[in-house]
């Protein structure tokens, strides 16, 4: 690790406002994804000697477990695909692709290469270490997908909400039912805001259930033109004939 910011990195910066030393700006004992998005490729020069990389082989396999538990834990919407000789992952979504190299290179286009390059610096660091993913870690079926996940939360809403509006009616009744004396304007006003109060709970629940539906069906919908369902790779993504086409020459042979 290096103790402060590259020299070429000042040279650079001369009109920047002046940044704190590389070691005080990370912490290298906490490494995480908000670190490294801070870093530019100057600090990352500064602060890894490349030769404590790891790469080739080693790192497509930790990369492809680190994706894989991810992707489990729905922190990354990808499809993976793995390919040899040379060995390069693949991810795709439904509007982008990441193709990682041997040489921990990351290229493609969309929100799947700003997912996969966190890991791949992670990977590449001998002391990171890959947690195992489970069994079952890829994205779901889209007909598995439940309408929404706040059911429970509904429910009692829907109580809370029918129990104000039999207490309101309940009030009003009572106005002309019972002896109410010089209180019943205030009846009145105590029964309204309970009808007010429970149609008001009736509508939050009306309104959460259909975005709960929305988002199901938008889900859906980007598993559907991911291939998730169907296993066929969307059109953007480079791979013909079952082989993955480089985008730069002479990529193919890096590892």
């Amino acid at each position: 690790m290096a103790d402060g910011r590259s020299s070429s990195d000042e040279g650079t910066r001369s009109d920047e406002p002046e940044r704190p030393p590389l070691d005080e700006d990370v912490d290298f004992d906490d490494f995480g994804p908000e670190d490294m998005a801070r870093m530019d490729a100057d600090d990352w020069e500064a602060a890894f000697d490349p030769d404590s990389w790891i790469t080739g082989r080693e790192l497509i396999d930790r990369v492809e477990a680190d994706l894989q538990r991810r992707i489990a834990d729905r922190d990354v919407f990808a499809v993976l695909e793995r390919f040899e000789d040379p060995p390069r992952m693949l991810a795709y979504s439904d509007e982008g692709y990441a193709i990682v190299y041997p040489d921990g290179s990351v290229e493609g286009r969309g929100t799947v290469v700003r997912d996969v390059k966190p890991t791949v610096a992670l990977c590449s660091m001998d002391d990171y270490e890959v947690p195992d993913p489970p069994e079952e870690w890829s994205l779901p079926d889209p007909q598995e997908v439940p309408e929404g996940s706040g059911d429970l939360g509904n429910k009692m809403l829907q109580v809370i909400a029918f129990g104000l509006l039999l207490a309101g009616i309940a009030a009003f009744v009572g106005l002309f039912v019972g002896d109410v004396g010089d209180s019943a304007v205030i009846v009145l006003v105590v029964s309204i805001l309970f009808v007010i109060a429970s149609v008001f709970l009736f509508l939050v629940v009306a309104n959460a259930r259909l975005s709960d539906r929305f988002r199901a069906v938008e889900y859906r919908n980007r598993l559907r033109a991911a291939g998730a369902e169907s296993g066929e790779r969307p059109e953007f993504v480079p791979v013909e004939d079952g082989e993955l086409v480089p985008l730069e020459e002479g990529r193919e042979g890096a590892e």
